[in-house]
């Protein structure tokens, strides 16, 4: 039997997706993004922006123009989401209405910003379910929330909760901005916002609401486009340290780094894949390995590696990928 199928029993399967989620918001960044997606692979989600990405006044011809990128043979994977624009601006509704209508069957996800609390999620949520109906889409889009807001941060949890909810996101800078002053700028980056102790606070909630509700933890930008590699490095800590499983890029120099700091080592690969198959040869019943005992709740962990290492686009013994991955 599967892990999947075998491991969560009684549980829901924690959401699994890919580490970098890469934001382009004009015709020509969104263009240069497709073609970088199809030289990596699906290790890497675009997001289309409508809510920073679009001139104003220019709204429905940019959502118009991702809704065809969408729908054009240069998504090879399915993997392109957008981001509305937030709830209290009015072209919100048009946004959903025109990428849900003209490219739901193939859109990935639904990011929405600003969200005051889980009621207006719900809100946002509902109107994409209704644009989906309407365009005999079946499926439900899965939706991301950016929590920036004091009032979302305080409703993590209930937001997380939300069945169609899929991943959290947290928007460092507009958080800090909501303070006005009583956290200072550089906590914008690092080291200061994993030290800061009020954002270290939204970081830990925000990975403990998506941890209890099987949902995924998302880092927000580095804004040091001139020096990619600090984007792996804020990866690596807030991977290490505060439970997140996913990052925004920026800059197509930043996906590299993110990608690699998320991904296992060799070694940590190796141990996975010899317990796991000692595991299914033994129908999932405890083992000894190495002079450890394992059982199903060490499995679940060396599971989730597997699929990390694999969502990594890291190399896994063949026995590993023929048994578990094709």
């Amino acid at each position: 039997m599967h892990p999947s199928e075998v491991l969560f029993e009684g549980e829901p399967i924690p959401a699994l997706l890919p580490v970098c989620d890469h934001y382009a918001g004009s015709d020509k960044l969104m263009l240069k993004s497709l073609a970088l997606q199809q030289e990596m692979g699906p290790v890497v989600d675009l997001t289309f922006d409508c809510e920073d990405g679009a001139a104003v006044g220019r709204e429905r011809e940019h959502a118009e123009l991702c809704a065809r990128l969408i729908n054009g043979p240069q998504n090879r994977f399915n993997r392109i989401g957008v981001r509305i624009h937030d709830p209290a601006h009015p072209a919100w509704e048009q946004d959903v209405d025109i990428l849900v209508g003209q490219a739901g069957a193939r859109l990935a996800y639904v990011t929405v910003p600003k969200v005051l609390n889980v009621v207006e999620v719900a809100r946002v949520t509902e109107r994409v379910n209704q644009a989906a109906r309407a365009a005999g889409i079946a499926r439900h889009i899965p939706i991301h929330v950016l929590i920036e807001t004091h009032g979302a941060l305080e409703q993590a949890f209930d937001i997380a909760a939300l069945v169609q909810v899929e991943c959290l996101s947290f928007g460092l800078m507009d958080f800090v901005s909501a303070h006005h002053g009583a956290i200072p700028g550089e906590a914008m980056g690092s080291p200061q916002q994993f030290v800061h102790p009020l954002i270290r606070r939204a970081l830990l909630e925000i990975s403990a609401a998506c941890h209890r509700h099987g949902k995924v933890p998302s880092h927000n930008v580095s804004t040091d486009v001139d020096a990619p590699h600090r984007a792996g490095e804020d990866a690596r800590q807030a991977r290490a340290e505060f439970g997140f499983l996913r990052k925004w890029s920026i800059h197509p120099g930043q996906i590299g780094p993110i990608v690699r700091a998320f991904q296992p080592g060799t070694a940590e690969i190796d141990t996975a894949s010899r317990i796991l198959l000692a595991a299914h040869e033994n129908n999932w019943a405890p083992i000894r390995h190495e002079g450890r005992l394992h059982d199903r709740a060490s499995y679940r962990y060396y599971w989730s590696l597997l699929q990390r290492a694999h969502a990594t686009g890291a190399g896994l013994p063949g026995s590993v990928a023929e048994l578990f991955f094709d």
